[in-house]
């Protein structure tokens, strides 16, 4: 694995699960492997389990890390090519990536989408200057369109959370918000499962559709109880418009998750991939139920990250 910003990345997604679970049942059978490497993990947005789950990882396997909080702790940053620099902007990102290069073996990024324009968002403005600029491979710990981390991790709950002969029945419900919200989770989320063996189906209101880059042939509902039925998973998450970019249409259904819309699933297990607006997204109920494997996520970000990180060792030290 020379990089990780996708699915595509990935050249065997049942392997690198296996990996994961083999990993998190003895964390530190590869304490050595990092030895004498740095990770320089930059986060350009908050952050609290992806910013600890890849410290941890990264400790597991004896890496150095270096953790920035560059949008409080560095230079206001320029990403504009070709920019007259005379302005709030102090050091332009080739520059700061450059510099990066001489101090770490792996960069691990974390950037938001601006949610002001489609274009850069959907460019990956952000991202693709690292990938263009870095000599040592790149990690995505999020981007404007992708969390792929995340969606390694679903992957390996759900593999922990499945033994029966048949697919199961997995749902991406988008729920309430009190602002808009990029749509990078439910991306990453719709492109990996349509490389596990599940039948995925998306629910999410009129106005509220996934860029079709992502959803591709995946089965859209917009209406939640009709798609919720004999759902064995369901992934709850909110978005904002993706056809009318970062718009919030109005939406007069209820579609926050409660106890009582479980009954009509197959006793379905609930995701979410933090933080949570409890009594917003879904009820009280649900997220400290019995049905919720939110928790068992969130630690799995750690085995996500972990696997990640040991494979690109494996690039750098053949």
């Amino acid at each position: 694995m020379k990089k990780f910003t996708s699915v595509s990345d990935v050249k065997n997604l049942q392997d690198i699960i296996k990996k994961a679970l083999q990993i998190k049942e003895n964390p530190q059978s590869e304490t050595e492997k990092g030895k004498g490497k740095t990770i320089g993990l930059v986060f350009l947005n908050s952050s609290l389990r992806t910013r600890l789950s890849s410290q941890i990882a990264a400790q597991n396997l004896g890496l150095n890390v270096l953790a920035l909080n560059a949008a409080q702790e560095a230079w206001n940053l320029e990403f504009a090519d070709g920019a007259i620099m005379n302005g709030d902007t102090v050091e332009h990102i080739k520059d700061a990536i450059e510099v990066l290069n001489q101090y770490c073996d792996i960069i691990a990024v974390r950037c938001f989408a601006g949610m002001k324009s489609k274009e850069d968002d959907v460019n990956e403005s952000i991202l693709s200057q690292f990938e263009q600029h870095a000599k040592v491979p790149v990690v995505s710990l999020e981007s404007a369109t992708r969390h792929p981390l995340q969606s390694l991790a679903d992957c390996i709950t759900i593999t922990e959370n499945w033994k029966e002969d048949r697919k199961p029945k997995v749902v991406l419900t988008w729920a309430p918000h009190i602002k808009p919200i990029a749509q990078a989770v439910g991306n990453s989320f719709t492109e990996w499962m349509q490389e596990m063996d599940v039948e995925l189906v998306i629910t999410n209101p009129v106005g509220y559709d996934l860029d079709k880059k992502f959803t591709k042939d995946t089965k859209v509902i917009h209406n939640q109880n009709e798609a919720l039925k004999d759902a064995d998973f369901i992934y709850v998450k909110n978005w904002s418009s993706f056809d009318d970019y970062a718009a919030m249409p109005e939406v007069k259904e209820n579609w926050m998750l409660t106890g009582e819309k479980l009954k009509i699933t197959n006793n379905a297990k609930i995701m979410h991939c933090l933080p949570v607006r409890r009594n917003v997204e879904l009820s009280d109920e649900v997220m400290d139920g019995e049905n919720s494997i939110i928790y068992q996520q969130a630690k799995n970000r750690i085995f996500s990250a972990q696997a990640v990180f040991s494979e690109i060792l494996d690039e750098i030290n053949p």
